[in-house]
This record gives structure tokens, sequence and C-alpha cells, in this order.
């Protein structure tokens, strides 16, 4: 097994895949959309304090458990369970884990070739193959599928590639085109009459709301599922990195990134939601509630698109690249999981797995896709509001009441000699125990997606 694995050959290259694996859709596109449904400013400020109290100690639980297992979920949590009962329940979690990474990759791909989609209909239009735009951004079977494939062969192709030359490489080039792009738009919707105010929503908190339980909970499950936690990607993220790094200083860059693209994310599309209001597009009804919510990104935004003319089709094809390639970064992640299941317990090679696997998830995409309004909403509902909470939930437990504490502190000592002086080691291995569980439970009803 492990002359099979791949490592990490760098701090930048590890940060940039986890950060790429957690910097997804939840972000670009759950996280405003949580902010200007919730309060604004207030939401903001609580999930910025969510996202340490509880995605940090979480993260740190799957990083800790991947890195001394070097292995794939299943075998990890066998690997640091007691005694039988515990090693059956471990295989039990981490496989319930490759599934529920697999469902969630299954609706992903085709929400992320709607975004490769609203991508290629401003290429069409400058081209003047006005059918093919259209085509593009009608709801239709045909087009659903196409795109999905597309998306799922471009994931595939990267995860074939390995940890070195597939993902790390791929990651460390996306991610800062994700952020240079993420910033230009930034600057030109800001530009534009109605930013400030959207702005100003979005950086001012109302202190009234921030006890709101709503909010609370809301923000509480959007710091959980923007981490992409609960599925064992971070896990096997984990299992490649070397074991000289230190792993909380690790962590805590990944945690910074992931919110500190969320809260980039909030500086376009709040600006560019009260821009749109600004030039007439209907963003709230009556009472105040935020409308589409759900297609914030294919409807309110491309209406504000279709107001700046000819530069407008320039911003949402750089928009909708800015999505795609926020796609690709999680969606490597997540096919990983069940790729490095299979090469670690066959003799099947990464490439082989690579295609099984993709090809296997791509048929149950193309199965939702046919029968998009009973499955859809189903596996979503399931595997974000319950598959991931709890699977997180059984992380924290394995880690925190099962693993033997002296074995916890040897693993991380190994990067970090001074673990026990600092007050990390103070704090988190109560908080995993005692904390992150009862947080969990107290989940929303709703999530969004990673």
């Amino acid at each position: 097994m492990q002359g099979k694995r791949g490592q990490f050959t760098s701090q930048f290259g590890f940060i940039m895949a986890a950060a790429g694996s957690a910097v997804g859709l939840g972000n670009i596109w759950g996280f405003p959309t949580q902010v200007a449904s919730n309060g604004g400013g207030a939401f903001l400020l609580v999930y910025l304090i969510l996202s340490f109290c509880l995605a940090y100690p979480v993260l740190m639980a799957e990083l800790v458990i991947g890195r001394h297992a070097q292995a794939n979920p299943v075998e990890a949590l066998r690997h640091i369970a007691r005694g039988e009962r515990t090693k059956k329940l471990g295989f039990i979690v981490g496989s319930c884990g490759i599934l529920a990474a697999s469902l969630i990759l299954s609706f992903y791909g085709i929400v992320a070739g709607w975004m490769i989609a609203y991508f290629i209909e401003p290429l069409a239009r400058m081209a003047g193959a006005d059918g093919v735009a259209a085509w593009c951004v009608g709801f239709g079977t045909g087009r659903n599928i196409l795109f999905t494939l597309i998306f799922m062969v471009l994931t595939i192709l990267i995860v074939n590639g390995g940890v070195k030359n597939g993902i790390e490489k791929w990651s460390t080039r996306l991610m800062p085109a994700l952020v240079v792009l993420l910033v230009v738009l930034i600057g030109y919707v800001l530009s534009f009459e109605g930013a400030m105010e959207g702005l100003r929503i979005y950086l001012l908190p109302d202190f009234g709301q921030i006890a709101s339980p709503d909010l609370i909970v809301s923000a509480l499950g959007q710091a959980f599922f923007s981490m992409s936690l609960g599925v064992g990607t971070m896990m096997v993220y984990g299992s490649y990195i070397g074991k000289g790094e230190n792993l909380p200083k690790l962590g805590a860059f990944v945690t910074l990134i992931d919110t500190g693209i969320a809260f980039l994310a909030g500086l376009l599309i709040l600006p560019a939601m009260y821009v749109a209001k600004a030039k007439g597009v209907e963003i709230f009804s009556a009472s105040g509630e935020l409308l589409n919510s759900d297609t914030l990104i294919f409807t309110v935004l491309p209406s504000f698109f279709d107001t700046m003319g000819q530069g407008g089709l320039l911003v949402a094809l750089f928009f909708f690249l800015l999505m795609s390639i926020a796609a690709l970064t999680s969606s490597i992640s997540i096919l990983e999981v069940p790729v490095a299941y299979m090469v670690e317990r066959s003799n099947r090679s990464r490439r082989q797995a690579g295609w099984i696997v993709g090809a296997l998830i791509t048929g149950v995409s193309v199965l939702i896709i046919y029968n998009f309004g009973a499955l859809f909403g189903l596996v979503v509902t399931l595997t974000t509001q319950y598959a991931q909470p709890i699977i997180g939930l059984l992380f924290c437990l394995f880690l925190g009441w099962i693993w033997h504490r002296n074995a916890i502190l040897e693993e991380i000592r190994q990067g970090y000699p001074d673990l026990e002086q600092g007050l990390f080691w103070k704090l988190w291995p109560f908080y995993v125990k005692f904390v992150c569980p009862l947080l969990i439970v107290l989940r929303p009803h709703r999530a969004p997606e990673p």
C-alpha cells in the first residue's frame, strides 16, 4: 500500500490543494447567498468566528488521522481503532464517507456543468452563434449531460495525474488564477452605482442580529460545509503530507485561505446584487426576502450582466470561468476519495481507478439528470444535510474517544516538537472530544453545497 501512495512535494502545494478542496461553489455561490439572506455583516462576523471554532478543529482531526494512517478513510479509521468492534465501526464510517463523497460529486458535477455552459454562452454570443448561446443557458437534458461529461472528464484527467503531477500541479495553477479573477471582478463591479450600498450591508454588521438563533445555525452550517468536511477529503489529503510538516500551521493556513476567498466572494456578489438592483433588477420580495436565492447566479447576475451591453459579455465570461475553476478545485479532491480507496484496495493503477470510479459517478449523474425532479434534491439533502454532519461527528468521536491521546500527541509532535507548550494542544483535544460534536449536532436543517 505504501508504495502506491504519492505525497505533496511542498507546503504551498498542499495548502493550495487543500484550500482548493475547501474553496468551491459553497464559497462563491453559497456563502454570499447566505450573507444576503441572513443579516449581511452580522452573518459575516459570526461565520468568521465559527470557521475557527468549528471548521478548523474538525479539519485538524481529519488531517491528523489521515497523516498517521497514510491511508484512505476506511483503512485510516480501522488503523486507529482499539478492538474488533471499533474496527468494524471504522470500516462502516469510512465506507459511508466514500459513498457520500461519490454521491456529492454526482450532483456537484451537474451543477459544475452548468457553470461551464454559462461560461461558453457569452463566447457563443460574441461569435454570433445566438442559437448555441440560447441552448447553453436552456435547461435541457442534452445540455446537462454534455457539460456534466465535459466537467467529469476534466476532473478525472487531473486526478489520474496523481498527487504531484495531477492534484498539486493543477491546484497551484488554478487557485492563484481564481484569486486573480476574483480581485479583478471585484474592482470592476465596485465602479458601478449601487455597489457601495452592497458593500455597506456586507461590511457593517447589525449587532442586534448577531444573537439570532437562525443566523447562528446558518453560519455554523456554512462554516462546516464550506470546508468540505465529513466525507474524508481532508483525511485523504492529510495522508499525502510528510511527517515533518507542522499540521496545526498547515490547517490554519487552509482555514484562512478558505474564509478569505469566501470573504472576497462576498465583496463581489453583494455589491453586484445591489448594482443590479440600481439598474432595475428585482432582488428582494416585498417582505424583504432574497428572491431566487438558490439560482441567484443564474438569474440575478446574468440580468445584471445584460445591462452592461458588450462589456457585460466579458464580465459574464470571466465570472463563470471563476465559478468553473472553483468547482474543479473541489471536484478533484472529492473524486480522490474513492479513487484512493480503489488504488489501495486493488491491483488497479491510478489511471484505471480514475476512469472506473469517474465513469460510475458520471453514470449516477446521468441517472439524476433523467430523473431530475425526483432525484436531484433527494441526493443533495441526503448527502449535505445528513451524511456529511453525521460522518463528521463520527470522525470527531473516533479521534476524541477511540484513538489514544498519547498516539495523537506523538503524531502531531513529529512536525511540531514544542506542541505541548502551545495553546493548540491545551485546547484542541478537549474541543474535538466535547465541543465539536455538540456544535455539529446543532447544524441547520438546510445546508449549502460544498
